[in-house]
Formats: C-alpha cells, structure tokens, sequence
C-alpha cells in the first residue's frame, strides 16, 4: 500500500506545496489502515455472544471506518486544495479515531479485536494531529 501512495504522490503533476509528503503519505496510510480494522473489528462485534454489550462499539467502529475512508481520499486530491476544508477532515478524523480508540479499549481485555482496533485507531489519531501540525 506504501508504495501505491508514494507512487501517486510522486507522480502528481503538479508542486504540492508545502505539504510534508512523508507526513501525508503516513496518514492516507493509517486512515486505509484504521478503517480496515474498525470495519473488520464491527464485524467480529457482531459475531461475539454479548453482541448487545457491544452495540455503541459496532456503532463507532463503522463511524471511525466511514470518517477515515473520507479523510484518506481527500487527502489523496490535490487539485484545487482548499487547506480549511483539509483541516476539518483531519480534525475530524482524529476525533473520531479517538473515540473509537477509547471505545474499544473498554472491551480489550476481553476481546482481542478491540484491542488491535484502539491500537489501528490510535496510530491514525497520531498520524492525523501530526499531519495538522505540519500544516501550521
């Protein structure tokens, strides 16, 4: 997946400004990543016993999956950047994966999906605010 995005991002035809592409590769990178796992890990929700003990963290994953879906493909257009649009995306993405981090960590003791999800959630939390950052 790296390379699909370094690949892209190299190609790119146009000066990306002063974006740090390590940066912007890393968080289309762990957003794809995030989504996966909040995707794969509603899933397992839903197939545990107690799946009623577990419906506000089916609900989140599948908003931190769809949030992060989002936030990998804005990042991934360039032509016609609007920073402030950029910006809310990734606020809102870092929200929400915190969230889903502190939702799933309440189940991670006993169910091990929620724990690799927290951890897919918060690297993308990170990978977000980093990004922010470097955007000033």
């Amino acid at each position: 997946m790296t390379m699909a995005i370094d690949d892209m991002l190299r190609t790119y035809p146009a000066d990306l400004g002063r974006v740090d592409r390590d940066q912007l590769r890393r968080c289309i990178e762990e957003c794809m990543v995030c989504a996966q796992a909040c995707t794969a890990c509603a899933d397992s929700c839903l197939s545990e016993e107690q799946v009623a003990d577990l419906a506000k963290c089916v609900r989140t994953d599948l908003d931190c999956a769809d949030i992060c879906e989002a936030t990998a493909r804005v990042l991934s257009r360039h032509t016609g950047y609007d920073a402030n649009v950029t910006r809310a995306q990734l606020m809102a993405c870092a929200t929400v994966c915190k969230a889903c981090a502190e939702e799933c960590e309440r189940h991670a003791t006993t169910h091990e999906h929620c724990r690799v999800c927290a951890e897919a959630c918060r690297r993308c939390e990170r990978a977000c605010d980093d990004l922010l950052a470097s955007l000033g």
